[in-house]
């Protein structure tokens, strides 16, 4: 195994049973990624969060700000006004995080060119198979 395979940190996600995979499968969640990037520039309230993520069903985020906050990656807070008011933001860890996810999706709409190009290269090569198998 080379140096980058080997964690410093005793845990090694290529292992299977490394607890490391809980948290890979957490943030492989779209929208997770999702509102984990649009928290990045500071608190926004349910409906806020839900306007910004286009297609996000309220029982799919109201699950992803849950599980969000049970990883200690977004706060909540209860504002005690009539009716009550939740905003929600990053906490330090998930500032971190952020980061690297703002990274990645950076990267991704840079490339989509790229890659429906080779998506449809693959797609045609595909098709000329089937054509050749008969």
């Amino acid at each position: 195994m080379d140096s980058e395979d080997n964690s410093s940190f005793g845990y090694d996600a290529f292992r299977r049973t490394c607890p490391s995979h809980t948290v890979l499968e957490t943030l492989a969640n779209k929208w997770v990624y999702l509102v984990v990037c649009a928290l990045r520039r500071g608190r926004l309230r349910n409906g806020e969060l839900a306007r910004k993520l286009e297609g996000v069903t309220p029982k799919m985020l109201t699950q992803t700000l849950r599980i969000l906050e049970r990883d200690g990656i977004v706060r909540r807070e209860i504002f005690p006004v009539i009716p009550p008011r939740v905003e929600y933001e990053l906490t330090e860890l998930g500032q971190n995080l952020a980061g690297l996810l703002n990274q990645i999706r950076s990267w991704s709409e840079q490339h989509v060119p790229d890659i429906k190009d080779a998506r449809a290269r693959a797609s045609m090569e595909s098709q000329e198979d089937s054509v050749a198998r008969g």
